[in-house]
């Protein structure tokens, strides 16, 4: 299916919906509002409303609804969705999330569990908030909301994801669900639900879960699991919840493989580093040894583990409270989170490049260091003293380096939020008040060194050694250190502890029936407290090897941070539904964000805070199971930090900032759609085209950013949606489900000049559930035609002058077909 058809399905899904919604209305009237979904929200509003009476953009998916769609990862699940694009190939955590073309990894998406997040931060230290939210069945359901009031309700926030979990009841309810899939995936879900005793409820589930993986790494992927559980009592006015969450889950990280030769791009490298199962992970980096020197000058030596992947540990303690005082709701929620993330991966870098080019490039460096005896350069199978030798041209004549890097973190976040809610009533309409304070304390440490390799151009690739040889092929010295090209090559600390406070206002004015009117503000005072170590050239001293020549070592010295950021946001929309099926709004939002805490914990940092002007204007068209949204908006950044770290090929270094920042312009029209036609048959899709172009950028460090402006933002598409036709009937004393998926992702650039693209694709899904009574089985296939679709490029290297091709070479295919089995047990 081609963008053109998307296009033309998505109008006539549109324009199916328009005139069967016309024709209820004549039929129904107002007096049809029995029949509307119970589809409420919370989210971004005073207190809960029906999804089509706010003026905002908003989804809410519920438990059965999230199953259905059967998400391979969170990343996976907000795809689904309206104006958000997403790449879901890194795996099932850290994967990359834009919300309306905003251009950064995460989207400024803020995720809060319960309405109040598990850290205050949209990012930590290599881990994103969303990380630490996993789901499973004690997940009642999502709300997501784009734009309107997110600056208001949340921090950092251009979107709120907000999951409700589950709570306990009159009577006591549990599931279990085994999954089972073809990449080697085993999952069991459980959750159990009750009551306690008189007005005392409790809820306690999690998930257990071992996955071989996408790729082939040659060790599992994923192995961990989640639990979380609260106990809830109820008062006469309100209730009080105590809730808990642990996780204690390994993720490994997937990075961008070569998929052509760079010299010569129409020559493919499947046979080497299979499109669909290749990686460059590998059983080869199990055990890497990294030396590096502290600030007294002693040697410390890790032991790292590729297999340990994204090890994340942490655990959640809240409480909440909401009680109603004679019209006069008071909301008060806390929580606090500790943990630590150690993660191991092994990312790209430069291109691959012609082996005997490559190894001639360091001739000169060993004569130097070895002798004039040194005949040639030759491969060899690292850890092998030379012996084991490799030659390229025997495969595809090509080498490449890798870059190991191991991290470490601890990291706390306090949070609290106490908020009062009252509606006044009024000669002209009735005001909906909310006021609300809300803090929080959190820090991280910070701790990471990079080491860079050489490997095969094979997936799970061998690490290779560069050794010296003599014209007899005796062993004179190494360039590399067992696999290393260069030892330590980044080495970065710090500390960094924060504290905050935010105070809101929200008015929502209904000034006559379905006109409503509601403004917003929101003030925030930072304080961030962190030091970053310096470090400095070292030389350890191994005179077999070029590769610790040049390697990073901390040199005592500390660079000092302290930072008092002050930001406000705000937002004014306005409401009217013509009828209760039909309505309309507008809007407009300020929103400023702070540098992140990790900056005062950082060396040389860009510090700049981001702010963008946001507007909207919606239409919405609701009849039973039936509904269409169409949003139009408008997003202007200015400032906005397009600053990158990027990698020196010569020094293996990736510690050091570009800075780029200027005005960012986002402008387009989303269109969230469901249609029952008849009978069991339906369709649902969602569809984003929108224009991001930078403007009026300026760099600092001597890069001409002219050529830059007008430009389409680096990794967005222009146009984006997914198609879900559905059928249901009964055969034989079961409720069968047949359904489909259709996605699709136009062309995308990897740098800023929009030299090389990442063409468009589209992929195909379908699914099957069936149920009887209270068992459920369900079967689900993702890209089953095995559509080719590469995302991300290479980041290391090719955001300022892409990869010297019309078309990407590099980066992050689609994953392969595969096929997951879910059988559930409700009771």
């Amino acid at each position: 299916m081609t963008r053109t058809t998307l296009l033309h399905s998505c109008a006539c899904l549109a324009l199916s919906l328009t005139a069967t919604t016309a024709f209820a209305q004549s039929e129904a009237g107002a007096s049809d509002a029995a029949n509307q979904p119970a589809d409420i929200v919370v989210t971004g509003s005073a207190r809960a409303e029906r999804r089509f009476d706010v003026s905002y953009a908003v989804n809410s998916l519920s438990q059965a609804e999230i199953q259905k769609l059967a998400p391979a990862s969170m990343a996976d699940l907000l795809g689904k969705l309206p104006g958000i694009q997403v790449e879901p190939t890194g795996g099932e955590v850290q994967n990359i999330t834009r919300v309306r073309g905003i251009p950064t990894d995460g989207g400024y998406a803020y995720f809060q569990q319960d309405g109040l997040p598990l850290f205050h931060e949209g990012d930590g230290y290599f881990f994103r908030a969303a990380d630490l939210q996993r789901y499973d069945l004690m997940d009642a359901r999502m709300e997501t909301v784009r734009g309107g009031p997110a600056p208001i309700y949340a921090s950092q926030a251009a979107a709120i994801v907000n999951n409700i979990t589950v709570s306990g009841g009159e009577v006591s309810k549990g599931k279990a669900q085994l999954t089972l899939g073809t990449t080697g995936l085993y999952r069991l879900d459980l959750m159990q639900s009750g009551k306690l005793g008189d007005r005392t409820y409790y809820a306690i589930g999690g998930f257990i879960r071992y996955n071989d993986g996408y790729r082939d790494n040659g060790f599992p992927n994923d192995k961990g699991g989640q639990i979380r559980a609260n106990i809830k009592h109820d008062f006469d006015n309100g209730s009080i919840k105590i809730t808990a969450n642990y996780l204690n889950d390994h993720n490994v990280f997937y990075l961008p493989i070569p998929i052509a030769d760079p010299r010569n791009p129409g020559t493919s490298l499947n046979p080497y580093i299979n499109y669909f199962s290749g990686t460059m992970n590998s059983p080869a980096l199990r055990n890497v040894n990294i030396s590096y020197l502290d600030a007294s000058g002693a040697r410390e030596t890790l032991h790292r583990d590729l297999g340990n992947g994204r090890h994340m540990q942490f655990g959640n303690l809240g409480i909440q409270y909401d009680g109603d005082f004679n019209g006069w709701i008071v909301s008060a929620k806390a929580g606090f989170t500790k943990g630590k993330l150690s993660f191991d991966a092994f990312y790209s870098t430069t291109n691959p490049v012609d082996g005997t080019t490559f190894a001639n490039s360091y001739l000169g460096a060993a004569r130097t260091a070895f002798g004039a005896g040194v005949d040639h350069i030759g491969y060899a199978i690292a850890g092998t003293n030379g012996q084991t030798a490799y030659n390229p041209g025997a495969d595809s004549g090509l080498v490449m380096q890798g870059q190991y890097r191991a991290v470490e973190s601890s990291f706390y976040s306090g949070q609290a939020d106490f908020s009062l809610t009252h509606k006044f009533e009024t000669g002209i309409g009735a005001h909906d008040v909310k006021v609300g304070l809300y803090a929080s304390a959190y820090g991280e440490t910070l701790f990471s060194v990079y080491q860079n390799y050489m490997v095969q151009v094979k997936g799970k690739p061998a690490t290779l050694d560069m050794v010296a040889y003599s014209a007899n092929n005796s062993v004179l010295g190494y360039v590399t250190d067992n696999g290393a090209l260069n030892d330590a090559s980044t080495l970065s600390q710090g500390n960094v502890d924060a504290k905050m406070y935010a105070v809101y206002a929200n008015d929502t004015w209904t000034i006559a029936k379905g006109l409503r009117v509601d403004a917003g503000i929101r003030h925030e005072g930072y304080t961030f407290d962190g030091y970053a170590l310096l470090t400095s050239t070292a030389n350890l001293g191994n005179a077999s090897t070029l590769a610790d020549d040049a390697t990073r070592r901390f040199n005592g010295s500390i660079q000092p941070h302290k930072l008092s950021p002050q930001i406000t946001n705000w937002t004014v929309g306005a409401n009217y539904d013509i009828t209760r099926n039909f309505g309309g709004y507008v809007r407009a939002s300020h929103l400023e964000i702070p540098p992140t805490a990790t900056v005062a914990a950082s060396v040389d940092p860009v510090i700049l805070t981001t702010k963008a002007n946001q507007f909207e204007a919606g239409l919405k068209a609701s009849f039973g199971r039936s509904y269409l949204y169409l949003t139009g908006f408008y997003t202007k950044f200015n400032p906005y930090n397009a600053s990158f770290v990027a990698f020196n090929p010569t020094t293996g270094r990736n510690d050091q900032s570009v800075p780029f920042y200027g005005d960012v312009v986002v402008k387009g029209v989303e269109m969230d759609g469901a249609l029952h036609i008849a009978g069991g048959l339906s369709v649902a899709g969602s569809l984003t085209v929108q224009s991001p172009k930078y403007q009026n950028l300026t760099n600092t460090s001597g890069a001409d950013p002219s050529q830059v402006n007008g430009r389409q933002i680096i990794r967005e598409p222009k146009l984006f949606g997914n198609i879900r036709p559905n059928y249901a009937f009964d055969m034989g004393g079961n409720h069968v489900e047949v359904y489909g998926t259709y996605s699709y992702t136009s062309k995308r650039y990897v740098d800023f000049f929009n030299q090389t693209a990442l063409p468009a694709y589209g992929m195909f899904g379908v699914g099957l559930t069936a149920t009887r009574g209270t068992w459920q089985f369900q079967a689900v296939g993702d890209n089953i035609t095995n559509a080719h679709g590469l995302t991300e490029g290479n980041t290391r290297t090719d955001i300022l002058s892409g990869q010297g091709t019309a078309n990407a070479i590099y980066g992050r295919p689609l994953f392969g077909r595969n096929f997951r089995f879910i059988l559930s047990k409700s009771w």
